[in-house]
């Protein structure tokens, strides 16, 4: 098995399918912003608040061409990783990328739960959070649809989903790769 690229908008669930893919097949898992965090000794909202975005996609990319020499490994990518300098060239021409697709009423309730750890959108009101994830979604798409594999992950909410999503994922995989 190569390395397989779970690229999306954040809250599509690229570290819970991710996660729960490695756990049922034995496959390394990496989440590219807990590596990152662990090669920087910060956390992703210290670095874009000490250096900035630019900084933090810098150190994005590097992370990014280090795991993608890893084989038989999960990558999760942050929602902006696809869509920066020559990452999904970087990812397509080294393994396998698969957009993780959900409606925007599931991301907005899923980044709802969890928008503080999100530095892009911890200070964002509900209203504005809507309005902000169809921006940068329509942004977005285009470097996303560059994916080999599209995966629908909108059922991702307990465990009984997360089961029948990771037996639908790797499906998708095994025909991709026959």
């Amino acid at each position: 098995m190569t390395t397989t690229f779970l690229i999306g908008y954040m809250g599509c669930g690229k570290t819970t399918l991710g996660r729960a893919v490695a756990e049922h097949t034995g496959v390394r898992f990496i989440d590219l912003d807990d590596y990152i965090e662990e090669r920087q000794g910060c956390s992703v909202k210290e670095i874009f608040a000490c250096r900035g975005e630019d900084a933090f996609r810098a150190i994005e990319r590097e992370a990014l061409i280090e795991v993608s020499c890893s084989s038989d490994t999960f990558v999760a990518c942050g929602g902006g990783t696809p869509c920066f300098g020559d990452n999904m060239d970087v990812m397509n021409s080294r393994g396998i990328t698969v957009y993780l697709t959900a409606p925007h009423h599931r991301l907005l309730a899923r980044l709802k739960e969890g928008r503080e750890k999100r530095p892009l959108i911890a200070s964002l009101s509900d209203d504005e959070l809507d309005a902000f994830i169809a921006r940068q979604m329509e942004w977005r798409h285009p470097h996303y649809s560059r994916a080999k594999l599209t995966f629908d992950s909108s059922r991702l909410e307990n465990t009984e989903q997360v089961s029948e999503s990771v037996d639908r994922f790797l499906k998708l995989i095994s025909s991709y790769e026959s």
